[in-house]
């Protein structure tokens, strides 16, 4: 955290020499150029980290590899603009070499009243898809100040707290790492804003935070293996909405929109500061949700699923994330109440 703090700065004065700012458009909140590539005082500072604490595992080669190629395809694409198709080909790139070389695969999941199910040939399938959403859901909730850094702090400060009650000290040291080094960004990313992650930082984060969930919480009972999609519920959320509203709407799902969450609260009537404070209680709610699927018994993690999924519809419905006609839950609720 130290070592971020000190040098962020140093990355404010290097992308305004590069000429690599965050320009103003229709679909952003800041009205002024940015200074972005923030996101290599965050690789750095983890990298620094890890030559202190030295965490092993079999893992970590593979892993540390794919984060140098996604750091470079973040730092080209805030510098060039590089296409969706290109970046996604690196992602998966990406991907490929930690499940293929790394050897990182969820190759079943219990079942919670007994049983299993065996994903087989799918479960190459499965984590590349994981691991290229997450890298692209952090992405996507890149639109405020200080919203990525901190939803993704509170995320890994979950995975590690998750990984020291299983005692798996890799997972547990590399969040923490990545966590303080986050944190000692957000000093400069916070509202108001001196320099942004870019995309050199959010795919870095989304990549490293969906390879640690994975880590954490592989081969476990169906119910804990909701736990990641907890931990991460809002930008899973929010990714899963965009691709519903795109294809409700008729729209190109590569196409960028501003009917996100932060782009919904702040056309409701919250502030800036407002809108990021909201998305990081709602983070730690699903992350205390996480928490107690990991102690509670499987009717409480169904019970708790329950209602997750019920305050998703109604934050959808309210904030019209869909359009202002995909309204289900109300629509039922206003037929029950013309019945009575």
């Amino acid at each position: 955290m130290l070592v971020s703090l000190i040098i962020t700065p140093m990355f404010i004065r290097f992308a305004l020499k590069m000429n690599a700012t965050d320009k103003p458009n229709h679909r952003k909140m800041h009205t002024a150029p940015i200074p972005t590539l923030g996101g290599l005082a965050i690789f750095i500072s983890f990298l620094i980290g890890l030559l202190i604490l030295q965490p092993a595992s079999e893992y970590h080669l593979p892993i540390i590899s794919g984060a140098l190629i996604i750091i470079l395809l973040g730092f080209f694409d805030d510098v060039y603009n590089l296409s969706p198709r290109i970046k996604f080909i690196v992602q998966l790139a990406v991907a490929s070499l930690v499940v293929f070389w790394g050897g990182l695969q969820v190759e079943f999941i219990n079942l919670p009243f007994g049983g299993q199910i065996e994903f087989g040939f799918l479960s190459s399938i499965v984590t590349l898809l994981w691991i290229v959403g997450i890298t692209n859901a952090i992405n996507l909730i890149d639109g405020l100040d200080g919203l990525a850094a901190g939803v993704s702090a509170i995320a890994l400060f979950t995975i590690a707290g998750m990984a020291v009650i299983m005692g798996n000290v890799y997972v547990a040291t590399m969040a923490l790492i990545l966590f303080f080094s986050t944190v000692g960004f957000l000093r400069y990313n916070f509202y108001p804003a001196k320099i942004f992650m870019g995309d050199t930082g959010a795919l870095f984060l989304g990549y490293m935070i969906s390879v640690l969930a994975l880590l954490g919480f592989k081969n476990v009972t169906i119910i804990s293996f909701i736990i990641p999609i907890f931990i991460l519920g809002v930008p899973i959320s929010d990714t899963l909405i965009a691709i519903v509203r795109r294809y409700i709407n008729k729209q190109p799902l590569s196409r960028p929109d501003s009917s996100h969450l932060h782009h919904s609260l702040v056309k409701s009537g919250f502030t800036h500061k407002q809108t990021v404070l909201f998305i990081y209680a709602l983070s730690t709610m699903f992350s205390l949700s996480a928490i107690l699927f990991s102690m509670t018994t499987v009717w409480g993690s169904i019970l708790i699923f329950s209602i997750s999924l019920l305050a998703i519809q109604i934050l959808i419905e309210n904030l019209e994330m869909i359009n202002s006609e995909f309204k289900p839950l109300t629509n039922f609720i206003k037929g029950i109440r013309q019945k009575s």
